[in-house]
């Protein structure tokens, strides 16, 4: 199993190494604090004024950097980063012009205490700078920002003039012989904010790994050793030129850091953004994104150097803008190839049971040209294949260029059915894409024209259930069947025969269809499923094949609409003829029970149908119904409960039952 991944500086032996570099300058300072005789004295005057010189302008520059980034960056930390090197350059550049023999003669008391106080301010803004600020919070600190670096610089300059103007105070008084009892005292809240800062950067290291988030981590934790070395004030001796270097050593290596960081990206835009707030780190990220997106655009729309429209916004050289040119292509070519792709899965999904042909070539061509741009699509017509003013003619499956576009053949089954038309892609891959864009899309038109035959052929001779359980899963017209409780309906016309005696047979044909034009909706709106037409007889399921719930109330109410509406029918035709010829009325039976439903007939030729008792009943019981009334049995009675109004019949004898059956006319129901 693979060690999980730390980041640099945190890996066991870097953070040894690096640890050890920390620990070598306080043991450094032990010995020669131990060892008197190796703690020499060496005053050079000019060496370290120009030592410290070139040192505060070093820091001086670097803090400039910092805040610069902070006010591009809109950032609090940065900007609490840029006041630590601020204020410690600004005394260090004191302690240095406080150097004796530079403005006066043997220096000041301010030299000894100049470099501790201005180290202490800077480990305040040091431990602010380490703090996770929210957005309120780091919006106080900008909204501060002018007045704490006015601040900052007049107690600088009221510090220089206290220290440096002679026998103004007590600070530009000589040096004191024996050193300031209370100085090292002082100097430890200094050194633990030192440390405290240096612990929150260290974590915030772990979750944002940056080599400036280590240099500054460092740099830290040799300030805070500077302070610890600066406690003995034994001016001019090796244990007090430490701290010189210490101090010099915090500010070189971020400067450092930051200089490979700028080779290595040439640019100085970004320096310091893996040291920036969380919310500062979203909102560039955001930007970036936006830039890419930007950038991604532009070269899908073809226009050359993309990327030199942000180069300014983002500081990039020729050498960046080129390479992110290069890679805005990529990534614009493969954003393309996605999306065409998800166009293909689209235009599949959409070969649905039942959706026109019209429809389907409609919605697959709005979600197409989303991914492929201006395409076209046209079907054969009169025997021609064109799209506007361009005839097309294939004489294989290859495409046909012509005016920057691409012309695939449609087919079904076989034969050419429309051309598609698609601009040039590219890339290699957008020939292929549309080539599979046109198969796809034969396969649905195919389908589409075929589910179109279906309704055709194969719906209109059965119920919408059975054919759509059919078309979901064909191994349902397999002989056989299976026990279900359902609800039969049987009706038939009372007087068809003596009608049929008296008018033509055009006339009778009529008559059933307008009888079953009204029936069969009440039937299939309430869930029914019409299994057989016989003559002017008809049997409706319900509850099979599809599983419906309340199934005994579905048929009844079924049965009370088709009495009102064959009843209508029969009106309006009273009305319109003349003669004295009476039209049949529907009588109807209702039944419920178990029977056996399923395919019934043979290889060849079968029907879906239902057997048993459950449905026998139901045909003997509209036998003996009155014309225009509906007569249930028993058990469909106990399923629709008591909100129904009934006229009992008795125990009736029918044909086949050695039991009497009780029967009931359905007058209404809620």
């Amino acid at each position: 199993m693979p060690s999980p991944y730390l980041p640099p500086a945190t890996q066991p032996v870097r953070g040894v190494v690096w640890g050890i570099h920390l620990v070598l300058p306080l043991l450094g300072l032990w010995l020669l604090l131990a060892q008197q005789h190796l703690n020499v004295v060496w005053q050079h005057n000019a060496s370290h004024f120009w030592m410290i010189l070139a040192v505060a302008g070093i820091n001086v520059a670097l803090g400039g950097l910092i805040t610069e980034a902070a006010r591009r960056r809109q950032d609090a930390r940065l900007f609490l980063v840029s006041m630590v090197f601020l204020s410690s350059a600004g005394f260090f550049l004191l302690h240095g012009l406080a150097t004796p023999g530079v403005i006066l003669p043997t220096g000041s008391l301010g030299f000894d205490l100049g470099q501790q106080v201005g180290l202490t301010i800077a480990s305040m803004f040091a431990f602010a700078s380490a703090l996770p600020l929210g957005e309120r919070a780091a919006r106080a600190v900008l909204d501060a920002q002018h007045f704490v670096r006015a601040m900052l610089f007049g107690f600088l300059l009221l510090w220089g003039l206290v220290s440096l103007v002679p026998e103004l105070t007590a600070l530009s008084d000589p040096p004191l012989v024996a050193p300031v009892s209370w100085l090292g005292l002082a100097s430890v809240p200094g050194v633990l904010l030192y440390g405290a800062a240096g612990v929150m950067m260290f974590l915030l290291h772990r979750r944002r790994p940056s080599a400036m988030l280590v240099s500054l981590i460092t740099a830290y934790a040799l300030l805070a050793e500077a302070m610890v070395a600066g406690m003995s004030q034994l001016n001019w001796h090796l244990s007090w030129w430490e701290w010189h270097v210490l101090l010099t050593l915090a500010f070189v290596f971020v400067a450092y850091s930051a200089y490979l960081q700028f080779r290595r990206e040439g640019s100085s835009a970004g320096l310091f953004d893996s040291v920036t707030l969380a919310a500062t780190v979203a909102r560039l990220q955001q930007d970036y994104d936006q830039a890419l997106e930007e950038l991604v655009e532009h070269v899908r729309r073809g226009e050359p150097l993309a990327a030199t429209r942000l180069s300014g916004k983002f500081r990039l050289n020729e050498s960046q803008a080129a390479v992110l040119d290069r890679a805005g292509e990529a990534l614009a070519h493969e954003r393309e190839l996605s999306e065409r792709l998800a166009a293909l899965v689209a235009v599949s999904t959409q070969t649905r049971v039942g959706l026109p042909e019209g429809e389907l070539l409609t919605t697959a061509l709005d979600r197409v040209r989303q991914a492929y741009g201006d395409v076209k699509i046209a079907l054969v017509s009169e025997g021609r294949t064109q799209i506007g003013s361009r005839a097309y003619e294939f004489d294989g499956d290859g495409p046909i260029r012509r005016d920057h576009r691409l012309a695939y053949p449609l087919t079904v089954r076989g034969h050419l059915a429309g051309v598609l038309e698609v601009p040039v892609g590219r890339t290699g891959q957008d020939e292929a894409l549309a080539a599979t864009l046109a198969g796809q899309l034969s396969i649905s038109l195919e389908n589409a024209r075929l589910y179109q035959e279906l309704d055709t052929l194969f719906r209109q001779y059965m119920s919408p259930d059975v054919a759509n359980a059919l078309l979901a899963d064909p191994a349902r017209a397999a002989l056989g069947g299976e026990l279900k409780e359902l609800t039969a309906l049987f009706a038939d016309l009372k007087g068809f025969t003596s009608f049929s005696e008296q008018v033509t047979p055009g006339e009778i044909v009529e008559m059933l269809n307008r009888y079953h034009t009204a029936a069969v909706p009440c039937v299939l709106n309430n869930g029914g499923t019409i299994v057989q037409f016989v003559g002017d007889a008809m049997l409706a399921l319900f509850n099979a094949p599809a599983t419906q719930a309340g199934h005994a109330r579905a048929a009844c109410r079924a049965a009370l609409e088709m009495q009102r509406a064959a009843a209508e029918v029969a009106e309006e035709m009273a009305w319109k003829r003349a003669d004295d010829v009476e039209w049949p009325t529907f009588r109807v039976g209702v039944n419920t029970g178990p029977a056996l439903v399923g395919n019934i007939g043979s290889p060849e030729l079968r029907g879906f149908n239902a057997m048993g008792d459950c449905v026998n009943v139901a045909a003997r019981l509209q036998a003996l119904a009155e014309p225009g009334t509906v007569v249930i049995g028993e058990t469909t009675l106990r399923q629709l409960g008591r909100d129904v109004s009934v006229d009992a019949l008795g125990r009736l004898t029918l044909k086949g039952k050695e039991e009497p059956v009780a029967a009931y006319v359905l007058t209404g129901m809620p």
